[in-house]
């Protein structure tokens, strides 16, 4: 058996447990196991990523019980795609913690930095439905004590808004898979599938109600209108390297919605076949309108950074409602980008506020301080980026999804939000840049800063992975055209998972 597909899992497992041995020594120690353990999951997922593209997919089964009857997990082309995006978000934000000594602002950082990658990566390996939940509340539960990470009111007040409604999700989350398994009797996604393609009408309103249920589940997790009130009074109170590493959450959400209901309810699934995509298509673009205005409200730069997550999230809610291999590659592409960019924002919006001192990232005007020519250049950059301009990964992300929608019934409504949306986060960013690096008290004394120029290292680092976005578009997007379509083989992945010949 090929066990190297559960690096993903087992490396960030051990880390954390390592760490933990090691609480006692020196946090240095600690350090050097947390980084030690960092690069190498990027190793593994970069081995394991060239491997699927050798071999095809990898189905491992665990204890050798063929499914539906065992633990499965699934090593695809979308899967190894979140996993080595997450290891390398997760590079940088820890960079970053390590470089601004966020690390220590409280007990176990590296621990449960850790166990949430172990969360994050089982969400995105298993072919389970039971087992997604398992690995969604790891996550959270590890969330949970990183949003608290340094203390501090704000953080304890969104900490228990999100641990409720996170609560709340998971209790949903169990009447969904409670209603499938007693209907189907499984809860391995590719016998779900089947079974479902299999369904008799008297039986489909029970699973159709399960359906909505857990594209509610996930569209909490995704921040999607209406369950996104938590997300920017969340994002912006935490530390910034745990803002940083939350930017995969909200994707997580996304990935879900892709693999469960696009397998589940996918073109075999009968009367039940893509009946949640209006549903996803039609909030996605309220999300996108209301995003948009927190963007242009908001009062601090880390405000503005977690509703610009929201937009994101938005945008790939479009992408997949819209439902088209075409859509689906440029949804991908935008959420590497996505991801990538609203990472370092988090990381720059704590550079700038400890820049600035006793003003930190309120949108108000401050003397000038050191290093803002270096700071508002970085800013600059990022607010292209993020804005989808060319020459940067979210133009080609956002053109690939605007022309895939040109084959959509919804066609003006897609590109009239889009645009107008888009055209009001250049307005918001604009403004912002001008207030933050150009409409200083020139008049007023210099604000002195310790910090060390190193700390702009990571985020430069998150920038330069969406450059690679841009050099290396056309291989990428070949790559992720292969994503696509395996996104859309729904019965090439049911007669892999459920073969006795997989792992």
């Amino acid at each position: 058996m090929n066990h190297s597909i559960m690096f993903p899992l087992l490396l960030p497992l051990l880390g954390s447990m390592s760490i933990l041995l090691f609480k006692g020594f020196s946090l240095k120690i600690q350090k050097v196991l947390s980084v030690f353990f960092s690069v190498s999951l990027i190793l593994a997922n970069i081995f394991t990523l060239c491997m699927i593209v050798d071999k095809g997919d990898l189905i491992y089964q665990m204890g050798n019980w063929n499914a539906p009857f065992g633990i499965t997990f699934v090593l695809d082309r979308l899967s190894s795609t979140m996993l080595l995006l997450t290891s390398l978000l997760a590079s940088g934000a820890l960079w970053y913690a390590l470089k601004s000594d966020s690390d220590k602002r409280g007990e176990h950082f590296h621990v449960l930095f850790h166990l949430q990658l172990f969360g994050i990566n089982g969400a995105f390996l298993t072919g389970d439905l039971f087992n997604l939940f398992v690995f969604f509340e790891v996550l959270l539960l590890a969330s949970y004590a990183m949003l608290l990470h340094g203390h501090g009111k704000k953080r304890t007040k969104f900490g228990i808004h999100y641990m409720v409604i996170n609560l709340v999700g998971s209790s949903i989350f169990l009447f969904a898979v409670g209603a499938l398994y007693g209907v189907l009797g499984t809860l391995n996604i590719a016998d779900l599938a089947l079974k479902i393609s299999q369904l008799p009408s008297d039986n489909t309103a029970v699973i159709a109600t399960a359906g909505l249920l857990l594209l509610i589940v996930f569209g909490l997790k995704a921040a999607m209108f209406p369950l996104y009130f938590w997300l920017p009074g969340a994002y912006s109170s935490a530390t910034a390297p745990v803002a940083a590493l939350f930017a995969i959450m909200t994707k997580i959400g996304i990935y879900a919605i892709i693999r469960i209901h696009g397998t589940l309810f996918g073109e075999l699934a009968g009367e039940l076949s893509y009946y949640y995509l209006p549903w996803v298509l039609g909030l996605g673009v309220i999300t996108l309108i209301l995003s948009t205005i927190g963007v242009m409200g908001s009062q601090t730069l880390k405000e503005q950074v977690a509703y610009l997550v929201l937009i994101s999230v938005s945008v790939l809610l479009i992408a997949i409602g819209i439902n088209t291999p075409a859509s689906m590659t440029g949804a991908i592409y935008y959420l590497i980008h996505s991801t990538l960019i609203t990472g370092g924002l988090f990381l720059l919006a704590d550079v700038i506020a400890s820049l600035r001192a006793e003003y930190k990232d309120r949108f108000e005007r401050t003397p000038p301080y050191q290093m803002m020519i270096r700071a508002g250049s970085l800013f600059f950059a990022y607010a292209i980026a993020t804005s989808s301009m060319p020459p940067f990964s979210g133009f080609l992300g956002k053109m690939m999804i605007l022309m895939a929608a040109l084959s959509s019934q919804w066609m003006f409504l897609i590109f009239a939000v889009i645009l107008i949306t888009g055209l009001g986060v250049i307005i918001s960013l604009t403004k912002t840049g001008t207030l933050l690096f150009y409409h200083t008290k020139n008049e007023e004394e210099q604000i002195e800063s310790s910090l060390d120029k190193s700390i702009f290292y990571p985020i430069l680092y998150l920038f330069a992975l969406t450059l690679l976005l841009v050099f290396f578009a056309n291989p990428i997007t070949a790559f992720i055209d292969q994503v696509s379509a395996t996104i859309f083989d729904n019965q090439e992945y049911i007669l892999k998972v459920l073969s006795k010949d997989s792992l």
